[in-house]
């Protein structure tokens, strides 16, 4: 093996899945790209990191609700365009074209055109760290959508896109919660 940058380090274990975060405030939405998240359990508890610098972190701190949305492949450029731009003046749902769908139990909309949403209400901000933790109140995945290969952002301007799945599931039953 060869001597890494550990400045770089993090781009080793970064790739989660990108997400799309919508929050509504002050009568706006907005929505913010992500892929610093963790799930945190098999319960649906899950955590993002943001801070002051992400316009959105205000409407998180003061309404305490979000939707996690669960973009795929063909979205990358918006994906990318969202997460280089600020909400503070930009709509970016016109700028890019997404379409809200109301949510159930919380003001932040549902994007339409993301592989999943999940409604999620702000259980605790961890300054330190700059780590909100969530907790899922509704989740929602659309079976008809052709695309579902998920993004992985690998920290330095790469992604990568899931391929290929495995199936492990009878050699992990023992390990895995009822249902899943």
């Amino acid at each position: 093996m060869q001597p890494f940058s550990l400045s770089k380090a993090f781009t080793l274990i970064e790739p989660g899945p990108v997400v799309l975060v919508s929050t509504h405030d002050a009568g706006k939405d907005n929505v913010m790209t992500i892929s610093w998240t963790m799930v945190m359990d098999f319960s649906p508890v899950f955590a993002i990191t943001t801070g002051a610098w992400n316009h959105s972190f205000h409407a998180l701190q003061k309404n305490r609700e979000c939707v996690l949305a669960i973009p795929t492949l063909d979205m990358l450029d918006k994906v990318v365009g969202i997460g280089t731009c600020s909400g503070a003046d930009t709509d970016k749902f016109s700028r890019f074209a997404l379409t809200r769908a109301p949510a159930r139990h919380v003001a932040a909309p549902l994007i339409q055109e993301c592989l999943a949403n999940i409604e999620c209400k702000v259980m605790d901000i961890i300054e330190k760290h700059d780590i909100v933790v969530l907790q899922g109140l509704a989740a929602y995945f659309d079976t008809e959508r052709k695309e579902q290969r998920m993004l992985h952002a690998v920290g330095d301007g790469t992604f990568i896109v899931d391929g290929r799945r495995m199936d492990r599931r009878k050699m992990m039953a023992a390990k895995l919660p009822p249902g899943v």
